[in-house]
């Protein structure tokens, strides 16, 4: 009996077929990729990329400081789990500045 009669061989054969395929597509090109976009409110203090329209890296003095941003793809930025804010309400990333948590 060869390996092409042996029970089972196929489906070994299909699955390897299947992590290259799965492989080679993770590995595509850059201009697939999304973009990365300044994403507001949501790193905490001292790991933020800049503030406002400046890049001023570790600056912000407050977690999720409403002003400070860091790289992140878009879809990725609205869905970040945050903490609730002191009052309840629920805190989200954003695309522009916020007014919440302003550092000093």
């Amino acid at each position: 009996m060869n390996w092409k009669q042996q029970p089972g061989s196929q489906g070994f054969f299909a699955v390897t077929a299947l992590v290259v395929a799965a492989a080679s597509l993770a590995a595509a090109s850059p201009a697939f990729a999304q973009s990365k976009v300044r994403c507001y409110g949501v790193a905490l203090a001292g790991e933020n990329e800049g503030l406002d329209d400046r890049r001023d890296e570790g600056s912000s003095t407050v977690d999720y400081q409403g002003n400070a941003w860091v790289m992140e793809d878009p879809a990725k930025c609205v869905r970040i789990a945050l903490p609730v804010q002191p009052d309840g309400t629920p805190r989200r990333g954003a695309l522009e500045p916020l007014e919440r948590d302003q550092g000093s």
